[in-house]
């Protein structure tokens, strides 16, 4: 997760808008990657949630 911050930090834009305003605000580097962590988590976690039913098989229950 550590790694996913840093290469956004550097290349996503709408991460770098996110570091600059916040930096702007006084927030300190380490806070602002422990807040982006748990925002890359949350965005993966539905993807997998989207992803994950979209492939799940249909309930059959026997006639």
């Amino acid at each position: 997760m550590f790694r996913v911050v840093i290469v956004r930090m550097r290349w996503h834009p709408l991460t770098q808008n996110y570091v600059a305003r916040r930096t702007a605000q006084g927030l300190s580097k380490r806070e602002m990657i422990r807040r982006l962590k748990r925002y890359v988590a949350q965005e993966m976690y539905h993807l997998i949630r989207r992803t994950r039913s979209t492939f799940e098989a249909p309930d059959v229950s026997p006639a």
